[in-house]
C-alpha cells in the first residue's frame, strides 16, 4: 500500500485526527454547578466588566483557529472548504503535538473578501491567535492584512511567513557550510505567489542580498505589467539590477535558488550556472528538481520539502512555536522581528559540529525546536511592547 493510501486508511479508521477532551471531569451535582450552571455566571460576571480577563477564565489563552476557504489546497488548487478539512485537522494535530497549543479547524464556504474577513473577524474573540491556511493569493495578502487592523489578537497566515522563516532559518545555515557571506548573495526565487512573495520580502528584511522573484513569464521586475498587488509591492524592493528575461537568465552566476512552484522547471544546466549553488527545490511532491540530479549538476548544498531527502524544510517547525510564543506573553501581532529571530533560533538549532551540506536544517520531528523558537518570539514580543504580560 502506498502512502496515499495508507494515509486514506488511516483517516476512515480515525474518523479524525482531533477531537476536544474535557479538562474538568464532571462526576458530582458540585462538579455540574462549578463548570456550569449556577457557578459559570460568575466568570461570565468578570469578563464582561474586564475583557481581559477572558484570557485567564476560558481557554481561549492557548486556543488557536486554523482557518481555511479551500481555495489553494496543497498542491490540489482550489478543491473547496469541505476538501479542506483534513488539512484543517492535520495543523490542529501538530500544534497539540509540537506545542501543546490547542486548534481548532474551520473551513469558510465563501470567496468573498468581504465576508472571509467578517466571519473571522465575528469570532475571534473566542481565539487567542488566528493561523490562516490555504487561502489563494492575491486574495490571502488582503484578508491578512485586514484582519490585522481589526483584530487584537495575532494573525498569521502560514503559507507565508511560515516558509519564509523557515526558509531563512535553511539559508542562514546553508551559507555557513559554503562560506558565502550574508548581504552578498544572489538569491532567485520561482513562483511569485503568496509563498514567494513572503519568502522575498523576509529574505530581503532579514538582509540576505538581492532577490530575484520569477513567475510563469520570467524575472519581475518593477514596471511591468500585469503584476498582481502583491508582486507589484516586491517588485520595488526586489530585482535590484533591473534584469529581464526567463528563469534560466535569473539563475545563472545565483548563489541560491528557492523553488516553490512546479515539478521539473529546473534543469541540470540551470543548477550549473550557478555559483556554488544552493538549491531549495520545494514544489510538493515533485520537486523543481530531484535533488540527486541537482548535486550531480554541482549543486553545494539541496534542500526539499520531502521527508525522504536530506534537509527537509518543514513549517512544522515554525508555526507551534510561533504561536506558543506569541500566546504565552498574549502579544497583540506577530511582527517582522519575531519572525527574523524565529529564523535565527530554528538555525542556531543545528550545532555547528554536526552543520554539513546534508544536515543545514533541524528534523521537523524535533521536540525541542518549538521551544526554542517561542522563547525567541515571547522576548522579541516583549522588547518591542507587543506583550500583554509584561514578566
Amino acid at each position: 500500500m502506498d502512502i496515499n493510501q495508507a494515509s486514506l486508511q488511516m483517516h476512515y479508521d480515525l474518523n479524525g485526527k482531533i477531537e476536544v477532551v474535557s479538562r474538568k471531569k464532571i462526576e458530582t451535582r458540585e462538579d455540574l454547578s462549578l463548570a456550569y450552571t449556577p457557578g459559570v455566571a460568575e466568570p461570565c460576571r468578570v469578563i464582561a466588566k474586564d475583557y481581559e480577563q477572558s484570557f485567564k477564565l476560558t481557554r481561549r489563552s492557548n486556543l488557536v483557529a486554523v482557518i481555511t476557504d479551500g481555495t489553494a489546497v496543497l498542491g490540489l488548487g482550489d478543491i473547496g472548504p469541505a476538501a479542506g478539512m483534513p488539512v484543517m485537522e492535520g495543523k490542529c494535530a501538530l500544534f497539540k503535538e509540537f506545542a501543546d497549543v490547542d486548534a481548532f479547524p474551520l473551513c469558510i464556504d465563501s470567496k468573498d473578501t468581504d465576508t472571509i474577513v467578517q466571519t473571522i473577524h465575528l469570532i475571534s474573540k473566542s481565539f487567542g491567535g488566528i493561523n490562516l491556511e490555504d487561502i489563494a493569493a492575491p486574495r490571502c495578502f488582503e484578508i491578512e492584512r485586514r484582519l490585522k487592523e481589526l483584530c487584537d489578537i495575532p494573525v498569521f497566515h502560514d503559507d507565508q511567513h511560515g516558509t519564509a522563516i523557515v526558509v531563512a532559518a535553511a539559508l542562514l545555515n546553508a551559507i555557513k557550510v559554503t562560506g558565502k557571506e550574508m548581504g552578498t548573495l544572489r538569491v532567485v526565487i520561482n513562483g511569485a505567489g503568496a509563498a514567494g512573495i513572503a519568502i522575498g520580502k523576509h529574505l530581503i528584511n532579514m538582509g540576505f542580498g538581492n532577490v530575484i522573484l520569477c513567475d510563469i513569464n520570467g524575472i519581475i521586475c518593477e514596471g511591468d505589467s500585469g503584476l498582481n498587488p502583491g508582486q507589484e509591492e516586491i517588485s520595488h524592493i526586489s530585482n535590484q539590477l533591473k534584469e529581464h528575461g526567463l528563469l534560466a537568465d535569473a539563475m545563472k552566476g545565483a548563489d541560491a535558488f528557492i523553488g516553490v512552484s512546479r515539478p521539473g522547471l529546473v534543469s541540470k544546466e540551470m543548477v550549473a550556472s550557478m555559483n556554488q549553488g544552493i538549491v531549495f527545490a520545494m514544489a510538493n511532491p515533485t520537486p523543481e528538481i530531484m535533488p540527486d540530479e541537482a548535486l550531480e549538476a554541482g549543486a553545494a548544498v539541496v534542500g526539499t520539502g520531502r521527508s525522504d531527502f536530506p534537509n527537509q524544510i518543514n513549517n512544522v517547525l515554525v508555526f507551534p512555536g510561533v504561536f506558543k510564543g506569541a500566546l504565552s506573553v498574549r502579544a497583540t501581532e506577530i511582527t517582522e522581528e519575531m519572525k527574523r529571530q524565529a529564523a535565527w533560533a530554528i538555525a542556531g538549532m543545528v550545532p555547528e559540529k554536526e552543520l554539513s551540506a546534508e544536515c543545514i536544517i533541524p528534523s521537523p520531528l524535533n521536540r525541542e525546536v518549538a521551544d526554542v523558537v517561542a522563547k525567541a518570539v515571547a522576548e522579541t514580543a516583549r522588547k518591542e511592547g507587543k506583550a500583554r504580560i509584561k514578566n
